[in-house]
């Protein structure tokens, strides 16, 4: 198979985009539900002069919260994964031949037989054993590794760009009430989200719609029930 071939069947895999399509996606979605629960659950209490402030207020620190958040999560992992590096280079320091024989018995659970496992192992062992191990013992692969700065950038900037759905819905001229014209934009922004995100990553359009779409309405309807319970008890 020329490499050619090769580079254009790797192409078409979406694992590599896991280290900031995760993040992307939380942060749109995020940016819908709680800006739009937010402004929704202002509004069902009647305080509708406070709706587009706390929109604004909403999305600067939502913003801001997923950044950090995404940043501190990605960092943890990343810190896990460096110091299983770390206690891997030290056991092939101390006992080789244990973590040799702990790939061939890798290789035999894939299928291999024994021969062709401690063949495959030694081979990778001469190659580079640290990266045989970090990638078939512990599952670690380079380009599947997340970047904390990636991360918070991707998840502040969609979550910015989904909360501006509902804001802008807030701000849109309607012969409705605000609530019904936030919630017909959050639902347009939930669909477009679901569609990009089956999109980038592969999956089918309707499942992955339909369950952003559920969770999101499921989001509103819970908050605007609270809001409606805070303005009938007065507190």
């Amino acid at each position: 198979m020329a490499l050619s071939d090769v580079y254009l069947r790797n192409s078409h895999h979406k694992i590599h985009k896991a280290g900031w399509l995760r993040a992307a996606v939380l942060g749109a979605n995020d940016g819908l539900v709680s800006t739009a629960s937010l402004m929704i659950g202002v509004s069902a209490a009647q305080a509708e002069n406070f709706l587009i402030t706390a929109g604004a207020a909403g999305i600067a620190a939502g913003a801001m919260s997923m950044a950090v958040g995404e940043y501190i999560s990605v960092r943890s992992q990343n810190d896990i994964e460096e110091s299983d590096r770390l206690l891997e280079i030290e056991h092939l320091a101390i006992d080789p031949e244990g973590e040799l024989e702990e790939l061939i018995e890798i290789y035999m659970k894939r299928g291999l037989d024994r021969e062709l496992a401690t063949k495959v192992a030694k081979t990778m062992t001469e190659k580079d054993a640290l990266e045989a191990h970090l990638r078939d013992e512990l599952g670690q692969h380079p380009h599947t590794k997340a970047r904390p700065v990636q991360a918070a950038v991707a998840s502040a900037i969609s979550f910015t760009a989904g909360g501006l759905v509902p804001f802008a819905g807030a701000l849109a001229p309607t012969l409705g009430t605000k609530v019904m014209s936030i919630i017909g934009f959050t639902l347009v922004g939930l669909v477009g989200t679901g569609v990009l995100s089956a999109r980038t990553a592969g999956s089918p359009y309707g499942k992955t719609t339909l369950r952003i779409l559920i969770g999101g309405s499921l989001g509103m309807a819970i908050t605007a029930g609270i809001g409606s319970l805070v303005h009938l008890t007065g507190i």
